[in-house]
């Protein structure tokens, strides 16, 4: 917000020397120095009386403002929200009961008593989820920002989620975390929060709980790895995995290699060095206006990081004096920035299903039609793995989102107004933070690939998918888009399996033709439960031996953000869905893909259709796997479809909770 500024004389009130009874010399704007007595009536005096009293009352007004915009940390006018646990003496039994357990460990009565805000830190690293495990340590520096502004800091466990290291998929617990991480903001004498993210889920389980919740929130990621090498090669986390797969099946390396390779990415603390969701989601919340300005892409080991959880610590304080909140931040303006910047850093095709979740737990409306129309013609700017060549490391010197929003900015395609919570419109923070490094992010008006963003396909395949555009490479452009009478379509015999147990038992013995479409189904929110990334298939081997290092991949399932392939995916609805387009495919049917008319339809007659999904019905539907926890029996039964954010369906109608409820007193 921009307060106005205290710069000239005129603004500051001054009191004439009335007792004196002097009047300004010629020429004389201060009212006081140097002047000739006289000799003023009473009349007069009660006139500079009332005029001096107003200029005091103006000054003092923008006084005030100025001194908020320096200095945030002024007496809140109500009490905050934990006074309801600590300072009810209206209660006292329940102020001891709530007081008295949190004095073990050092807090005191006065602390807990003194009208501070309790800020709570929201740590989701631990050994189980090594991404976000420099948490650890950072929260030190978080906790001695929030102390540096009067702020009281509180650190609690989040259900870890390691995209890497959970079965049957990290995915399944955004949901968990997420509902976990609602109680504890809304149940606990917590004022703010700071959201320690990092890992891809876990940026969009604690924004989902902010928004829900409503208390003020900022994020602070753990930051990326440092970058990988084996020998001279540049290894990018996850990038290599998929890379090293389609080697191993050539024979170019052997198993021991490929686990050399693939560990020489994991270099450092901190998530993935490449854009994969880990980095887009922590950059769609720097978008968004939830955490610092150029916090996103800072390396998880760098100075800077450290640096940057202190400030994050002192600014909580700040938005909590203030009382904004994440509903003043998550705005209609800010999703669509975060779009626009998606296009523009070639993120994750898990972040329309985060961002819409957000948007979903916030009250605004985003849907994946949104996202083709606000960020489809976006360039790719961002010359970093899987889409580029470079790591983040590189990506951070060169100036990080902050210099891919100046160019966006500079080509009116961000809502320069929409704020953020350093106090400043993201206009503010980024305008004219051009880079000084053109390798890394490229001009506007000569990016890496023109029109980036994702398409939004649709059909009797299914009723919503997305499709990357900005990693379609020369080979796949040529083989399946080039061809002069159809151009950026293509007509193909289909290859389908029912989950990732049926694509590796059968993809290297399989014959099919070098212009197949591969089908990925049962890998859906309810199918695998959900939603797995397995949608990324490599051809068979014989294909990739002949050169055919990428065909068409369709699923309803994901694919990690790491990966390079122009995969169609998070099909909606999926084939565990009753009637689903996908759930009546088979082995042999042709497909027609056509990215200009944003179309995906099976070129089965109607009628052929109509029978096989009789026969489905009868048989009792999609086959999926049993439940094998009483999470996964309860999230199949309230979730809902990947083009709708993948939420709990009866969550969203909780929003701002904590000025609608107060909880219960608990004895």
């Amino acid at each position: 917000m921009n307060s106005p500024r205290i710069n000239t004389f005129d603004q500051v009130v001054f009191f004439r020397c009335f007792t004196e009874r002097k009047m300004p010399c010629e020429g004389c704007t201060c009212g006081a120095n140097g002047a000739q007595e006289v000799a003023l009536s009473k009349d007069e005096l009660q006139r500079e009386l009332r005029e001096a009293k107003d200029r005091a009352q103006k000054a003092e007004a923008l006084l005030k403002q100025y001194q908020n915009e320096i200095d945030f940390t002024t007496k809140p006018a109500k009490s905050f929200r934990s006074a309801q646990w600590f300072a009810n003496d209206a209660n006292p039994s329940m102020t001891a009961l709530y007081m008295e357990r949190y004095l073990n460990f050092g807090i005191t009565r006065e602390e807990l008593q003194s009208g501070k805000p309790i800020i709570g830190m929201a740590q989701t690293g631990s050994d189980l989820s090594p991404c976000n495990r420099h948490h650890l340590q950072l929260a030190k520096r978080v906790r001695e920002g929030i102390r540096s502004k009067g702020g009281i800091a509180i650190e609690f466990p989040v259900h870890p989620i390691q995209e890497t290291g959970k079965r049957p998929n990290a995915c399944l617990d955004r949901n968990l975390a997420y509902l976990g991480l609602v109680e504890l903001l809304f149940g606990y004498p917590l004022d703010g929060v700071v959201l320690l993210t990092g890992c891809d889920k876990t940026t969009p389980a604690c924004l989902m709980a902010a928004a829900t919740v409503n208390i003020p929130a900022i994020v602070m990621n753990v930051g990326p790895m440092l970058n990988g090498y084996y020998g001279e090669e540049l290894t990018g986390s996850g990038t290599i995995v998929w890379k090293c797969r389609e080697r191993l099946a050539r024979d170019e390396i052997d198993i021991d290699q490929f686990y050399d390779i693939v560990a020489s990415s994991s270099s450092s603390p901190g998530h993935c060095n490449t854009m994969g969701t880990a980095s887009t989601m922590n950059a769609l919340a720097e978008a968004l206006g939830m955490a610092l300005p150029g916090s996103a892409s800072i390396p998880a080991v760098y100075r800077e990081r450290s640096q940057c959880a202190y400030r994050t610590g002192q600014t909580i304080v700040d938005l909590t004096y203030q009382d904004v909140k994440p509903s003043d931040i998550l705005t209609r303006k800010a999703f669509e920035n975060a779009i626009v910047a998606c296009s523009g850093i070639g993120g994750s095709t898990n972040a329309p299903i985060h961002l819409n979740a957000i948007a979903k737990h916030v009250g605004v409306k985003l849907d994946n039609d949104d996202w083709q129309k606000i960020g489809h013609d976006i360039p790719l700017m961002v010359n970093i793995q899987p889409a580029g060549e470079y790591l983040c490391e590189e990506y951070h010197r060169a100036g990080g989102l902050p210099a891919v929003l100046a160019e966006l900015i500079d080509n009116g395609k961000i809502h320069e107004d929409a704020m953020t919570v350093n106090g400043k419109t993201i206009g503010e923070n980024a305008k004219g933070k051009f880079t000084a490094d053109r390798r890394i992010i490229k001009p506007y008006s000569s990016p890496m690939v023109q029109s980036a963003g994702f398409i939004n396909l649709k059909g009797n395949l299914f009723d919503s998918a997305i499709m990357k555009t900005s990693v379609i490479s020369d080979e796949f452009r040529k083989r399946f888009l080039e061809d002069p009478k159809d151009p950026n379509a293509f007509e193909c015999p289909v290859a389908v399996f029912d989950g990732p147990e049926d694509y590796h038992d059968r993809i290297d013995s399989i014959e099919m033709e070098e212009k197949t479409i591969l089908i990925m189904r049962g890998a859906g929110p309810l199918g695998y439960p959900g939603a797995a990334e397995v949608v990324n298939m490599r051809p068979p081997a014989h294909l990739l031996k002949k050169g055919v290092n990428s065909l068409p991949c369709v699923g309803d399932g994901r694919q990690s953000g790491t990966s390079g392939s122009p995969s169609i995916l998070n099909a909606s609805p999926e084939a565990a869905v009753e009637d689903s387009g996908l759930a009546i495919l088979q082995t042999g049917d042709k497909v027609r893909i056509d990215l200009n008319k944003s179309t995906a339809n099976i070129l089965v007659p109607e009628d052929v259709l109509e029978e096989r999904r009789k026969k489905l019905r009868a048989a009792g539907g999609f086959p999926i796997p049993p439940s094998q926890t009483p999470w996964q029996e309860i999230f199949r039964n309230e979730v809902g479809q990947l083009n709708e954010g993948m939420v709990l369906n009866r969550a969203v109608k909780y929003q701002d909770i904590s000025h609608r409820f107060l909880p219960r007193d608990n004895h």
